[in-house]
């Protein structure tokens, strides 16, 4: 959010050139998330048994497969990011700002990929407040960076979209530095030599990843949804371009609190099934279902009624604040549905080890609802921006009440550790 209300103050164009950068970081943060949160299903299913052992194996593996993806990532985009930023948007001076933004950005990928794998395995085995508290200092560091380098301040060059991308290096850095540093200062579960990190074996890696890959798969494939949906709004204009990027930020502010949820549901019905307590999983399903919609209900509520103060911290024209605003509307208005979609997913089948399932439904509800609808609506039929968006949001509702189906069945509840390989 601040990122990008900083950078909106230098105008639309900015806006948009740098929400389409981080759109090819939004695809590779989707592949550190399935190898991440992949991981944290073997994790928190051993921690309900206390094997420390098997916990610091997974988290080497995690690392290491970060690790990998983060190098393809960079070296790709510093291959060609001018036709990264082309395949969503061809305007001269968006495809200039956007590629020399993303060249820089591109060095903070690998410590993003350690950060992550370090922070899903830290919530897996209970501990939430350490990477809140650094992910804190983190939002620090970017937005005291930001606006010394974007606007010139205390001494420091005016350098735009560059100082935007420099302070984002910075705080990833920061952060990974100070969360490792952490982990093995307090000496926790997770300080693992190199031995332990590296003691599991290829048939260990390969039982592992049988579960892993069904949770990347499911996150590729939005990831790569989700880029079809930008390039669809990326033909569509600049305008279209900065009312949608504006709206996805303000919106993901309140999803934070999704996310939140789902990742505790994920841990705390993952360790119960590790210990065995499949009625106690069941409970905690239930419990976070009827949050879920609790919660949903209040920030719909929220997002509807501060949609349009929220909107007049953007330097944009009248076009965009109006198509921002009905869309901002929409998505308020399926909140509720957004919200039990997630936790249904990833809260519940992830956290219950149903990992194909899972994956079934979001390529379904997303490749045969969400992207076609969206394609016609813009390709096809011409609808306005905030149209599009509408469309879109249809494929929410489908996941939505296919998800319930398999929830209700009962059959969702797998222990992942229960075939692996152990030594």
């Amino acid at each position: 959010m601040i990122d990008t209300v900083m950078v909106g103050k230098l105008g639309e164009t900015e806006t948009a050139a740098v929400g389409i950068a981080n759109q090819y970081f939004f695809f590779f943060h989707m592949f550190l998330i399935g190898i991440a949160f992949g991981c944290a299903i073997f994790v928190a299913q051993f921690w309900g048994k206390k094997d420390v052992a098997n916990i610091r194996r997974i988290l080497g593996i995690g690392l290491a497969s970060s690790i990998v993806i983060s190098l393809i990532f960079m070296l790709v985009g510093f291959a060609g990011p001018s036709r990264i930023i082309g395949f969503f948007n061809r305007e001269p001076a968006v495809l200039q700002a956007g590629a020399v933004y993303l060249r820089i950005v591109l060095i903070g990928y690998i410590f993003a990929g350690v950060t992550f794998t370090y922070n899903a395995a830290l919530r897996a085995v209970g501990n939430a407040l350490l990477p809140m508290m650094i992910s804190g200092v983190a939002l620090f560091i970017n937005a005291f960076f930001n606006y010394v380098l974007i606007f010139g301040k205390l001494g420091f060059p005016e350098l735009g979209v560059v100082g935007a991308a420099i302070a984002t290096v910075i705080a990833r850095i920061a952060e990974t530095v100070t969360l490792v540093a952490s982990v093995y200062l307090t000496n926790g579960v997770l300080a693992a030599k190199l031995k332990e990190l590296t003691s599991f074996t290829l048939q260990y890696a390969k039982d592992t990843y049988r579960i892993v890959l069904p949770t990347l798969f499911n996150d590729i494939n939005f990831g790569l949804a989700n880029l079809i949906y930008q390039a669809v709004y990326g033909r569509m204009g600049s305008q279209a371009v900065a009312a949608v990027q504006i709206c996805n930020t303000i919106n993901n502010m309140f999803m934070i609190v999704v996310f939140g949820l789902g990742n505790a549901a994920t841990v705390m019905i993952g360790n119960s099934i590790g210990a065995g307590r499949e009625e106690e999983a069941r409970s905690y399903a239930g419990r976070f279902l009827l949050l879920s919609l609790f919660v949903g209900i209040i920030l719909g509520t929220l997002l509807a009624l501060s949609a349009q103060p929220l909107l007049s911290f953007f330097n944009v024209t009248d076009t965009v604040s109006h198509a921002s605003r009905i869309i901002l509307y929409t998505m308020a208005a399926v909140f509720v549905v957004r919200i039990l979609g997630f936790m249904y997913i990833v809260g519940v089948l992830r956290g219950g080890g149903d990992v194909k399932q899972a994956f079934y439904i979001e390529a379904f509800t997303m490749w045969f609802i969400g992207v076609p609808l969206t394609i016609l609506g813009a390709m096809v039929f011409r609808f306005p921006v905030y149209v599009v968006n509408a469309l879109a949001v249809t494929e929410e509702v489908a996941k939505c009440i296919l998800s319930a189906f398999r929830v209700k069945s009962g059959r969702w509840i797998k222990n992942v550790t229960r075939d692996l390989v152990m030594e």
